[in-house]
C-alpha cells in the first residue's frame, strides 16, 4: 500500500518502525502537503465572500496553483521512500567479479542521485509555498490568518527538512559538479524565502 493511502494512524505507526523508510525526506513532504492543503482552505473561505470580491479572481488563481502543488506533495510522499528502496537495492548488487564492482558502483551512484534529487524537488515546491502564503495573507480571509501563519510555517519546516536530506546523500555521491549544483540551488532557495518568511510573520502578527 502508498503511504499516502494510508490513515494516519496507521502511516504514523509505521513511521515509528524500525524501518529506515518512510523517514524524514516523507515527513518533509507531507509537511509541505499540509501546508497546500491549510493554504486551499484559506482560498476556499475567501472565494465567494463578497467583502473579498475585489481579490477573488487572484485567489481563485492562487488556488488552482496550490491544489497542483499538493497534488505532487503527495506523490513525493511515496517517491521519497521510493528512492531510498533503489539506494538499499543497489548496495545489494553482487561484487563477486571486477565487472560486477564496477556495475554495483554505478548503480549506486545514480541511486543516490535519484534520492538526493527528490527531496530537492520537495524544498523547490515548499519554498513557492512560502511565497503563495505571503499572497494568501495579503489578500485573503483575515478570519483565517493564523492558518496561512500556520501553513508558511509547515512550508518552511518542509523545505528545511527536504534540505537536509539532499544534504546526507551528497555525502556519498562523487560527482562534484552535481554536488556544487544542488548545493547552489538550496543556497539560493534559502535565501530567497528569508524575507519572505519575515513578510508573512508581519502580517499574520498583525491580525492576531
Amino acid at each position: 500500500m502508498k503511504l499516502i493511502e494510508m490513515k494516519l494512524k496507521d502511516f504514523i505507526e509505521e513511521l515509528s518502525s524500525d524501518s529506515p523508510a518512510p523517514g524524514g525526506g516523507s515527513v518533509a513532504a507531507l509537511a509541505g502537503a499540509l501546508s497546500s492543503a491549510l493554504s486551499s482552505m484559506v482560498c476556499n473561505l475567501t472565494i465567494g465572500k463578497e467583502k473579498y470580491k475585489d481579490v477573488e479572481y487572484d485567489m481563485e488563481k492562487i488556488l488552482d496553483r496550490v491544489e497542483d502543488i499538493r497534488e505532487r506533495f503527495m506523490e513525493l510522499i511515496d517517491r521519497d521512500t521510493e528512492a531510498f528502496n533503489r539506494v538499499m537495492e543497489a548496495f545489494k548488487l553482487p561484487k563477486n567479479t571486477e565487472e560486477e564492482k564496477k556495475i554495483r558502483k554505478e548503480k549506486i551512484q545514480d541511486a543516490l542521485k535519484g534520492a538526493a534529487l527528490v527531496p530537492l524537488e520537495t524544498a523547490r515546491m515548499c519554498a513557492e509555498m512560502i511565497e503563495l502564503c505571503k499572497e494568501i495573507a495579503e489578500k485573503g480571509n483575515k478570519n483565517s490568518i493564523t492558518d496561512v501563519g500556520v501553513a508558511a510555517i509547515m512550508a518552511k519546516a518542509g523545505l528545511e527538512s527536504a534540505i537536509l536530506n539532499v544534504k546526507i546523500n551528497l555525502k556519498s555521491i562523487n560527482d562534484e559538479n552535481f554536488i556544487e549544483s544542488l548545493l547552489y540551488e538550496i543556497d539560493i532557495l534559502k535565501n530567497n524565502i528569508e524575507e519572505v518568511m519575515k513578510d508573512v510573520e508581519e502580517i499574520v502578527s498583525s491580525h492576531v
